[in-house]
């Protein structure tokens, strides 16, 4: 059994080449034009690894509009009105952490300015500038009590530079959080949606030709009407084919009625959504809003038809 302390450097690894990855992020595949290239600049750090493989392939400066277009509109925490409240919150952090973290180089590059764009201003803060350890010259805890995480961030060289330390939590802890960042779920400051709805799934039946969701019984609430039970989704789906321009938005509202009888005997629901396809790899970017209001879920599924 290997020791505790081994588990914890191999996380911190990863965690590291996560905040990594995202500055330095893939190489572009074509020319971007300069629009292009400014949203690209911060909109990588919350870019989901097929997003960037799909923006990264789009082929002219209309599609990368429409993709942009889109990007911040899948993240929007209310479509109803006139801003959108994720991307004014991103931007405004960048803009803090640029002014506030001073390291050598633009703040939103700094490890503490990627944790506080990702997860906001932490609940409490704890300095200590005299540790007992000629390795650590400061180290600085930033606390989140809404994800019951702590996170250490070291000065090794007496510098005033900062690179992530430890980090102590529950569940999935720091890269989990981030992860939820990434697709617009935490920056409203409303919670967690429930871990059970996000794990629905998605496939595509070639034969049928149509798009097949299933969502967790557990994860749903529903109404009543008439003896029966009702649980309304509204879906988007925005399909990105890997090769080509052949890329499709469309919504589709579906309505789930069943019995309290039903309800017991079932694990989850199936709902069908008809959508031809030609033979290829494609991406499915998948937003489900359900009704009575749980909460908006995306994730994204590589198919091949």
């Amino acid at each position: 059994m290997k020791p505790k302390v081994n588990c914890q450097m191999a996380a911190l690894g990863v965690v590291i080449l996560v905040l990594f990855s995202t500055c330095c992020g893939p190489r572009g595949r074509v020319d971007l034009d300069p629009a292009s290239k400014d949203f690209y600049e911060y909109a990588r750090l919350i870019m989901t690894k097929p997003e960037k493989d799909i923006f990264l392939m789009l082929p002219d400066k209309k599609s990368r509009e429409e993709f942009i277009e889109d990007f911040w509109a899948k993240r929007d925490p209310d479509a109803f009105t006139d801003e959108n409240e994720f991307k004014q919150e991103f931007y405004a952090r960048i803009e803090y952490v640029n002014k506030r973290f001073i390291e050598g180089i633009p703040g939103w590059k700094t490890d503490r300015g990627r944790i506080y764009i990702y997860l906001g201003p932490p609940d409490k803060i704890e300095q200590r500038p005299f540790i007992n350890d000629p390795n650590v010259k400061g180290l600085i805890w930033w606390g989140y009590y809404k994800y019951r995480l702590g996170v250490e961030f070291i000065d090794k060289n007496g510098d005033g530079r900062y690179s992530l330390g430890r980090q102590l939590g529950a569940g999935g802890g720091l890269l989990d959080v981030i992860e939820k960042a990434k697709f617009g779920q935490i920056f409203d400051n409303t919670g967690d949606i429930g871990t059970v709805f996000s794990k629905f799934r998605m496939d595509y039946d070639r034969t049928a030709r149509e798009i097949i969701v299933r969502i967790p019984i557990e994860s749903l609430s529903f109404e009543s009407a008439e003896n029966k039970l009702l649980a309304v989704f509204d879906f988007e789906f925005f399909i990105y084919a890997r090769k080509g321009t052949e890329n499709t938005r469309f919504k589709r509202q579906r309505t789930y009625e069943t019995t309290e009888k039903e309800v017991l005997e079932l694990d989850e629901i199936i709902l069908t959504f008809p959508h031809d396809l030609k033979p290829g790899e494609y991406y499915f970017d998948v937003v489900v809003i359900i009704k009575p209001k749980i909460g908006k879920v995306r994730k994204i599924f590589k198919i091949k038809v």
